[in-house]
């Protein structure tokens, strides 16, 4: 898959993040290939703290010879950085799925659950996510659901009118693709994003606001507040 960069010709796959612009919005788009690359959650380190954020996670990568190719925060949080839904780590389902009703995005009934497994990555609405326990090496929790099944979510409207910075992630075919824009978008922009410019059928809502992105190859690592879960591709340090 090629990402078209303003002002540039197209940047091949082996670039993983490229700006990008949709409908007039600017965004940056990350592509990982599961089971091709390293891709991970992270929420504590070996002591039993929450990361909090990039640096800290490359810190304990750097042990062992590794490196964040890119990262961006994950699912939801509480205000002790635990995440608040499912949350699976090397195969440990650490936190356990929420279907609670409740206020705010994450309730935003159907959420959803990104995941990694041995057959590869992809998106589902929580409930069939429990329905059908694919595999999971990794996953994560939020919502609410930006595409299900090629539809944008149906409380997600067009008229919507609430804008802000925005990240999520997508699967395409073998690609996962994650997104977070550079400026405030509504939601429906935000999955059209998906929809309609990067291909996904199925798309997931990360966060919003606090929305972070460390990707080296663009000369960005964002820093605004301490965050929960991290999702990234990891890769060998040169």
């Amino acid at each position: 898959m090629y990402l078209t960069a303003p002002g540039s010709d197209a940047v091949a796959e082996s670039a993983p993040c490229a700006r990008l612009k949709h409908e007039g919005r600017a965004y940056v788009v990350c592509s990982a290939e599961a089971g091709r690359d390293g891709l991970r959650l992270f929420w504590k380190d070996p002591s039993g703290q929450a990361y909090g954020g990039f640096g800290p996670v490359n810190a304990e990568l750097g042990k062992r010879g590794e490196t964040l190719a890119f990262a961006m925060n994950a699912g939801m949080y509480q205000k002790d950085l635990s995440p608040v839904g499912l949350h699976v780590e090397a195969g440990r389902e650490l936190r356990k799925a929420n279907t609670r009703p409740g206020p705010g995005n994450f309730h935003m009934k159907p959420n959803g659950v990104f995941y990694v497994g041995p057959k590869g990555a992809g998106v589902l609405e929580t409930g069939r996510y429990l329905a059908t326990k694919p595999a999971a090496d990794y996953a994560t929790q939020s919502g609410p659901m930006l595409v299900i099944d090629g539809r944008i979510h149906p409380k997600i409207r067009a008229t919507g009118e609430s804008e802000k910075v925005r990240n999520g992630v997508g699967v395409a075919g073998a690609k996962t693709m994650f997104a977070i824009s550079e400026e405030a978008v509504t939601f429906h922009e935000f999955a059209s994003l998906f929809r309609d410019r990067l291909g996904c059928r199925n798309a997931l809502f990360l966060d919003g606001s606090i929305s972070s992105l460390h990707a080296p190859g663009l000369g960005r690592s964002d820093w605004l507040m301490p965050i929960g879960p991290i999702v990234g591709v990891v890769k060998k340090a040169q």
